[in-house]
């Protein structure tokens, strides 16, 4: 059986939430720590700015009733109030648990109930209204705060407060008791859950991880140990803050380092803000780093000749380079002078346009990133890297550090983390940031845990140099009639590297051959339409294009020719729909359901074998 362990942690020894803000706030009173944007201009919170509204929201809340252990949800888009609200529970005991913005109200009075919750956090009239679908359904809960109140100026209910009125009590709780904040926060011990994260569900109901504050504080210390950050670094906050990776960088590691926090105006202005930020650590999704890949390949087809022929020779200058780098070799000084070249005359203006120049480092997780598009921004001089975690061991489990990012895999252990390949292949994790166990889960739980050990689910192998390579999730695993095992991520990671494919399911479990269900890259593949005049008026058109199905073909052709025969693709169909949230297809982080899918679709699939 391998086993990796990672390096031992050189940090302060472990301390709660309230204590690691406290303590960083002690020492940068007058530094921004959030920065938002309203009307067109940027606004700053300096931390003392924020530790005051925290504990407003902390004393309003044990004013209130909240009681140490309680839980208090919070829903919306990413804000200065959701993060100040989310420390406000914890520092008093409570535990947080955030819900997706985008989630319809029977997902969101599933996670209320469930959680226990006394208080909703909710940031608009579009959140008040879901709660108003299912008010009578958890009489547990007491108190529905609000901080965005347009169109809410008639609207009154005795169990509703603005975020202002919750503020105002806190003040009046903090001068009857000037120690309420600082007594809660100090009663709060290591063990006591700090959050409670709901998974996406891919599987079935979400299951509420409960992480405690010595796992997310740990945490905080183990990502900055393998890459540091300080206090003069730049994020910006636009993933769901209810998911374990967006909570990370936006809250836990920012509290105990310092840096700064800028929120995105909006959903849809996260390109438009990151060119304004010019955020020094970086970190999406692979569905974004895919989407910024293409839209580059995509311009780069409209240019002239001339710029396309110096695109071309950078790019290649700069994926021998990556290559060398990502697989520890030398590089030669004749190729460091043509990289020096290719950067000052193609990709340092590219990172500008793309917001990326001050970029030191950048993440993706949460799903795997195909190895081509990670290439692609190794060799643009974009310090890339593949993580890989889950929200059981609080959001990370391997990173690469700055400049030692190996090709194909997903980095070593962090610090102070063992883990293990099972002999069945599955990846087993123990570290100080494994979870406590699922809430209500008991069962869940003890299939999860076992021994300490986190059983993750998915199945990888350690090289020599204990980098881990992700192969497959265990379940996904197809083994064909002819008895080969095939792994169907490593496939559909290859498949969506082409920019006129969004996303892609293999079929092929118990079958003679497989098949693939397509997702096309909507904004590519009619811009591709336009082009070459070829006519549609939906995206269903669009899907049953005669000249839209050769171009995918040609896609799934190139790939076929880079994988062995028992691997290619025989047939594939492309979905005449897009995949919808809302329908239950896909999860908020844009991950597929493949049971769903599979059932959603299962005439489509089955014609594909008749």
């Amino acid at each position: 059986m391998e086993t990796q362990k990672g390096m031992a942690m050189n940090h302060t020894p472990l301390q709660t939430v309230p204590r690691v803000f406290a303590r960083t706030v002690e020492k940068n009173r007058d530094q921004t720590a959030l920065r938002y944007k309203t009307l067109g201009l940027w606004h700053d919170l300096t931390f003392d700015q924020f530790y005051d509204q925290v504990e407003k929201i902390g004393c309003a809340l044990v004013s209130m009733g909240l009681e140490k252990g309680d839980t208090a949800c919070i829903i919306g888009d990413n804000a200065v109030e959701w993060v100040v609200a989310d420390l406000g529970i914890q520092c008093v005991g409570g535990v947080s648990a955030g819900i997706y913005a985008t989630n319809a109200w029977q997902q969101v009075a599933y996670v209320v109930s469930h959680s226990d919750a006394k208080f909703l956090f909710v940031e608009n009239e579009e959140q008040l209204d879901k709660w108003l679908n299912f008010r009578d359904d958890v009489p547990g809960l007491e108190q529905v705060i609000v901080w965005d109140t347009r169109g809410l100026t008639r609207f009154s209910d005795p169990m509703v407060l603005t975020f202002d009125e919750l503020l105002e009590k806190g003040e009046a709780a903090r001068q009857n008791d000037p120690v309420l904040f600082t007594r809660m926060g100090e009663a709060v011990t290591l063990e006591d859950t700090a959050v409670i994260i709901y998974t996406s569900g891919t599987t079935g109901p979400p299951k509420g991880a409960m992480l405690s504050h010595g796992n997310v504080t740990w945490m905080a210390d183990a990502v900055a140990a393998t890459n540091p950050v300080d206090d003069t670094d730049q994020v910006l906050s636009f993933l769901p803050l209810c998911h374990i990776f967006e909570r990370l960088f936006t809250v836990f590691i920012q509290i105990r380092y310092a840096y700064t926090v800028n929120f995105v105006e909006k959903p849809d202005t996260v390109m438009q803000n990151m060119m304004e930020v010019s955020p020094t650590v970086g970190y999406a999704v692979p569905r974004i780093w895919e989407k910024y890949y293409s839209n580059v390949m995509i311009k780069m087809a409209d240019a002239d000749w001339f710029k396309r022929a110096v695109f071309r020779t950078a790019l290649a200058i700069g994926e021998r380079r990556a290559d060398r780098v990502m697989n520890f070799e030398p590089v030669p000084l004749r190729l460091r002078g043509l990289f020096f070249l290719a950067n000052l005359a193609v990709f340092r203006k590219l990172r500008e346009r793309l917001g990326f120049e001050r970029i030191r480092v950048a993440y993706s997780g949460a799903a795997p990133i195909s190895q081509e598009v990670l290439r692609f921004f190794q060799s643009i001089g974009m310090n890339l890297i593949e993580g890989y975690g889950q929200t059981e061991g609080t959001g990370v489990t391997t990173l690469s550090p700055e400049g030692r990012v190996r090709f194909g895999t997903v980095g070593q252990a962090l610090p102070g983390t063992e883990m293990k390949i099972a002999e069945d292949g599955e990846i087993l994790v123990r570290s100080p940031g494994v979870f406590k166990g699922y809430y209500k889960g008991e069962d869940a739980t003890a299939q999860t845990l076992k021994d300490g050990w986190l059983l993750t689910g998915d199945v990888g192998e350690l090289d020599a140099d204990g980098f881990l390579r992700i192969t497959d999730r265990k379940k996904d695993i197809i083994v064909t009639a002819g008895g080969k095992n095939i792994t169907p991520q490593y496939i559909e990671n290859k498949l969506k590297a082409s920019i006129y494919i969004n996303d892609a399911v293999v079929i092929g479990d118990r079958r003679k051959y497989l098949t693939c269900l397509i997702m096309i890259d909507e904004d590519n593949v009619a811009k591709y339409a336009q082009d070459h005049k070829i006519q549609f008026s939906t995206y269903r058109d669009l899907t049953r294009s005669h000249r839209v199905i050769d171009l995918i073909d040609k896609e799934v052709a190139a790939v076929n020719q880079t994988l062995a025969r028992v691997e290619n693709i025989r047939k594939f169909t492309i979905l005449p729909k897009r995949l919808y949230e809302e329908d239950g297809e896909v999860t908020p982080t844009m991950k597929i359901k493949r049971k769903i899918v599979h059932d959603t679709f299962k005439d489509i699939i089955e014609a594909m074998y008749r």
